[in-house]
């Protein structure tokens, strides 16, 4: 049995415990907040799920949690600046860590992250869980075997919307030092799947701007990414769209066709065309409402603790996504592309950045 602990009991971690209450392998011993009472909810939640009355220990401290010898794995789901914090300091209590996206806010952060897994033979999870979807892994397998040829071009779209009270809900939220910025939260599970599709990066080309005054972070981006295997990728993504969210797309143009998904649950097929192969529309329309994707996701954990499989989901692999918002960042600074890999970033260098196109800037301008 793999013994869990859970740090932070907000509204993702409900989804975590639901996930490890349906796997017999896992058994979640310990959850930490600063809120006792969201303590009690997180557990209550895991012990009707699992229909047991298996005992939780509460931990008002995180570095309680991870003096406790009985926990083999912890689980990660804080506000964005903490994540690589906590996961190395878990690391070096002798942990495997499961933690949220973004792995880090920083290149250093990423980096010692990895290194630090590397060092003490300890498994790290993103949580990159749409590539367990059913749709997207025939998308991956499609590719892979070469059924679409040579991959030319590969675009996502975000079109999302996310109201004043939504900043104003936490104060950590909208700002560079603690959340990261839009790309960084709500768009890089798309852009880790078009990374995992068409390939390595060589380059990141990317404007960004926001017109929301009561936050730092940016609300708009568009970017181009130059593939080492010559491909293109295109990135638009947005949280102003009105008056709710349309949802996320993401498309593959190739040599002998192109498929294109999208749709407020990201499960529509809206294009599929492939030489010779008609039935693989069909087949891709069959799987479409399939997900489960975090249930997937932690079987995979599972299995590559306790079988040693190969991790598909490391901190290395997680780290591909955030480093080509980070070029994308930084190249909205420079105005220029920025080479992957990057050197050196932190968000935390876009908080005073002028560059960022702001309405009040427009209204003096007139």
């Amino acid at each position: 049995m793999i013994r869990v602990g859970l740090i932070g009991c907000g509204y993702i971690a409900h989804k975590h415990v639901q996930t490890l209450s349906r796997i017999r392998g896992f058994s979640l011993i310990a959850v930490c907040d600063i809120e006792l009472e969201k303590m009690k909810e997180t557990a209550a939640l895991y012990q009707k799920e699992r229909k047991s009355d298996c005992a939780i220990s509460f931990y008002e401290k995180y570095q309680d949690l991870l003096m406790d010898r009985r926990i083999d794995v912890v689980i990660i789901s804080v506000i964005s600046s903490l994540h690589s914090t906590m996961t190395k300091e878990a690391l070096k209590h002798g942990k495997h860590v499961i933690v949220e996206k973004p792995l880090a806010l920083s290149m250093q952060g990423a980096n010692e992250v990895i290194q630090l897994a590397d060092d003490l033979k300890k498994e790290v999870f993103i949580c990159h869980q749409l590539r367990h979807r059913p749709l997207m892994k025939k998308m991956k397998e499609i590719l892979k075997e070469g059924l679409l040829g040579v991959p030319y071009m590969g675009t996502v779209s975000l079109r999302l919307h996310r109201s004043l009270d939504y900043y104003k809900s936490s104060n950590w939220k909208g700002t560079w030092e603690s959340d990261g910025g839009m790309l960084v939260n709500q768009g890089i599970h798309l852009i880790d799947l078009l990374i995992w599709l068409l390939g390595d990066i060589q380059s990141v080309y990317g404007e960004i701007a926001s017109w929301v005054t009561e936050k730092e972070t940016e609300d708009i981006a568009c970017g181009v990414i130059s593939f080492k295997n010559k491909a293109k990728g295109f990135i638009e993504a947005n949280t102003i769209t009105k008056p709710k969210n349309q949802g996320y797309y993401l498309s593959v143009f190739a040599q002998k066709g192109s498929i294109c998904i999208g749709g407020p649950g990201f499960n529509e097929i809206h294009h599929c065309y492939i030489e010779g192969l008609p039935h693989i529309g069909e087949e891709l329309k069959k799987i479409s409402d399939k997900s489960d994707d975090h249930y997937w996701m932690y079987r995979s954990f599972f299995d590559v603790i306790s079988k040693k499989t190969p991790n598909a989901l490391s901190a290395k692999e997680g780290k591909k996504a955030l480093e080509a918002i980070f070029a994308l960042y930084e190249s909205s600074k420079r105005k220029q592309p920025v080479s992957v890999p990057v050197e050196y970033f932190s968000t935390i260098d876009m908080k005073d950045d002028k560059s960022i196109l702001r309405e009040e800037s427009q209204e003096d301008e007139k």
